[in-house]
């Protein structure tokens, strides 16, 4: 299914764009602290794994409803991720 196909895409590119964000602005600022912005990366990380893991799920009622509601978490979860990243 294309959809299932595009999602995981989608997943991927987006949170690996916020990864590449962080690399991005620790070479700016290499004096900074990188606790946070290594915190972020695991942020990232972790929501990837869980996101293909929800993707992934075949044993949900409605499986429309199922991606359509993974594909807001994705936007949730890559808004607040870019939001801290503005914050560092």
């Amino acid at each position: 299914m294309a959809t299932i196909r595009d999602l995981k895409k989608d997943i991927n590119f987006v949170l690996g764009d916020i990864i590449d964000a962080v690399y991005v602005w620790e070479a700016l600022n290499p004096k900074e602290d990188t606790k946070n912005s290594e915190a972020i990366i695991d942020d990232a990380i972790a929501t990837f794994d869980t996101l293909i893991e929800k993707v992934n799920d075949r044993k949900v009622e409605s499986r429309t409803k199922h991606l359509t509601g993974v594909r807001v978490e994705l936007e949730e979860k890559a808004i607040g991720l870019v939001e801290r990243i503005n914050s560092l």
